[in-house]
């Protein structure tokens, strides 16, 4: 099986430009491609993890990566998928989530050597002259086809700002860009992209003729890559400090059944031919399923030892076996008590498994929460600093556990 027939069979390609070009520069390594990462937070998330996977893949297979850090792009904010504007950052924010992004990202793509380059579109955009941009890039949009854009049209009911308006243009130009600097013949994105990565090859083509053509070329990722990674505390980060080794791997240990084989076929760099054997599986093989994919990707993430911890922690809690000892757990101080106990809903806030005092005793009243195993439903309930220095462990809902010491 070729590179090219793997991705397909994966489900990672949703749309080309043109196929057989495509298929044979990535089958022969030739393809020089990016993906754009805009640092809106200081890490990356779940979200991102389609991507990342996709770089390794190809990089593998003797394709050389560019990741396109968003310095310039981040100042504007995309409008794609977006219902209002995002928060506008400062150049010490965007830097910052700059430096995050380069730390995660050395553990997918292999940057030594020249086998893959990391570029900041700050370099170009920040000093672009507004008139120049104007008369070189400007005349090359129709006004008339960005408003048909999906990215655009779903924001007009709610307001489009000029600000946003602009960011296809920057988009587009960031293709330019590295195509003449860097040999850029490729192009990655979500399917939320698809119009602005139309406005780069179309920008080439206007701007360097037609003979620049075959070297255009623009993929698509399948759109499930945008949807993973949101729980109700929010996204699953990349960064240990963010979600723990122990709570990125359960977020995956508790995929929906449905979603179980296409995560595995998506983001696993297991054989095609030994996913194929799983796509019958059904019943309990699809826990079994769940936590082959859980491991893959904490292994991935955060490395073989602390997927082994994760693995371990989950068995003990759901009782499969294993040590409790690699549980997620928060240490509590003398300052966290108040005449030597502390009341269950403070708990509950203090180790992150609520957000706030009503929703942990919206919880508690509900019968969601318990400790050692026994209900709680008195919200006066207090935890002693006797029962804290043996430890206890707090479940909430059917996913949510939590181990407090002090």
């Amino acid at each position: 099986m070729t590179l090219f027939e793997e991705l397909k069979e994966r489900g990672l390609l949703a749309q080309l430009t043109n196929e057989e070009e495509i298929k044979n520069m990535i089958n022969e390594g030739k393809a020089t491609f990016y993906i754009g990462f805009d640092p809106t937070a200081d890490s990356l998330h779940v979200g991102h993890f389609m991507a990342l996977c996709l770089m390794k893949r190809l990089q593998m297979a003797g394709n050389k990566p560019i990741a396109l850090l968003g310095g310039g792009t981040g100042m504007i904010g995309d409008p794609s998928g977006k219902s209002d504007m995002r928060k506008m950052l400062t150049k010490e924010d965007i830097q910052h989530n700059i430096d995050c992004f380069k730390k995660q990202m050395s553990r997918f793509i292999d940057f030594s050597d020249g086998k893959a380059l990391m570029v900041n579109n700050a370099d170009w955009l920040l000093d672009l002259n507004y008139v120049e941009l104007l008369r070189e890039v400007g005349a090359c949009f129709s006004v008339n086809n960005m408003l048909r854009a999906e990215c655009y049209k779903q924001r007009m009911e709610k307001g489009l700002s000029f600000l946003e308006f602009n960011y296809m243009i920057m988009q587009s130009y960031d293709f330019y860009k590295l195509f003449q600097e860097y040999g850029c013949n490729m192009q990655f994105g979500g399917d939320d992209q698809w119009s602005n990565m139309l406005g780069g090859t179309e920008l080439i083509r206007r701007k360097l003729g037609k003979d620049a053509h075959a070297m255009t070329i623009t993929l698509l990722l399948n759109s499930e890559g945008k949807k993973m990674g949101k729980t109700e505390k929010g996204a699953v980060w990349l960064d240990p400090e963010k979600t723990s080794p122990y709570e990125f791997y359960q977020y995956w240990r508790n995929v929906a059944d449905a979603d179980v084989m296409k995560c595995i076929k998506m983001l696993t760099f297991l054989p095609m031919e030994e996913i194929r054997s799983m796509d019958t599986w059904e019943g309990a093989q699809l826990n079994e399923a769940k936590d082959i994919l859980a491991y893959e990707l904490t292994s991935l993430v955060h490395g073989k030892e602390e997927a082994e911890k994760a693995r371990e922690a989950s068995r003990a809690l759901f009782g499969g076996g294993g040590n409790n000892a690699n549980i997620p757990t928060t240490e509590l101080t003398e300052a966290d008590l108040e005449d030597g106990a502390i009341n269950i809903m403070n708990l509950l806030v203090k180790g992150g498994q609520a957000t706030s005092k009503s929703d942990a005793r919206r919880n508690v009243e509900q019968g969601g929460v318990s400790v050692d195993d026994v209900k709680i439903t008195d919200v006066a309930k207090v935890i002693s600093k006797e029962e804290l220095a043996t430890g206890i462990v707090v479940k909430r809902g059917k996913k949510s556990f939590m181990k407090y010491v002090m």
